[in-house]
């Protein structure tokens, strides 16, 4: 998923540093609403019991389509139907095949993340359908495999400063420092009392969408 260039250790200070910041656990307890109404993207990963359930973990269901509409995209009629009925679906699961289900990307092998995995492949078979940009794609995917896979979108890429690879970016520094990162995420989202099913991938994406998407809309960051 490349993007203008930025090195993995500006990625990785950035993320420390709005993971650690003090607003991060009450951003995280609001939007998956404990004490309060929740977002509508809190229901990503749960609905129907998710995208990587054992029993459709290879399949893109009518479920997931829906899941993604949690987090403000809709999937293309044409291209819903194709994935739920049409050679694209085949396509797709033929992929899902090949990607690991339950794996966190920080334990991940980066080729698993790279350009010809088979995570890639199946993010290109989207993308190269009509009116489906990477963030349909990229969102799609992380419901598929909410481990490896994060949710990625403008507000995201532009805090971030617009990583080059985002995949193989934030691969680096979820591993960095023997996996600190990933470490402070998982128990950032213990503090903050998210359910279980949410992976450190989410937590980390619901920190940085959060605490830019106002500032982001307000000032048309170039990001987006």
């Amino acid at each position: 998923m490349p993007f203008d260039d930025a090195p993995a250790e500006s990625l990785a200070a950035r993320l420390h540093r709005l993971i650690g910041a003090e607003e991060a656990e009450k951003s995280l307890r609001s939007y998956f609403g404990i004490g309060g109404e929740a977002y509508t993207g809190s229901w990503f990963e749960s609905l129907a019991g998710g995208g990587d359930r054992a029993d459709t973990a290879n399949v893109v269901t009518a479920e997931d389509l829906i899941a993604v509409q949690t987090l403000s995209v809709t999937v293309p009629v044409r291209v819903a139907v194709d994935l739920l009925e049409g050679d694209l679906g085949r396509l797709m699961s033929e992929q899902l095949a090949r990607i690991p289900v339950g794996v966190d990307m920080a334990d991940a092998a980066a080729a698993e993340l790279a350009e010809g995995s088979a995570a890639h492949t199946a993010w290109t078979l989207l993308r190269s359908r009509p009116e489906v940009g990477w963030v349909i794609a990229g969102k799609l995917m992380a419901r598929k495999r909410p481990r490896l896979l994060p949710v990625y979108d403008n507000v995201v890429k532009c805090a971030l400063g617009r990583p080059r690879d985002f995949w193989l970016g934030l691969h680096a520094a979820l591993r960095a420092e023997d996996g600190a990162l990933h470490r402070e995420l998982t128990a950032l989202g213990r503090r903050a009392g998210v359910p279980g099913d949410v992976s450190a991938l989410r937590v980390c994406d619901v920190v940085v969408w959060t605490g830019h998407h106002e500032r982001h809309r307000a000032k048309n960051c170039a990001g987006g």
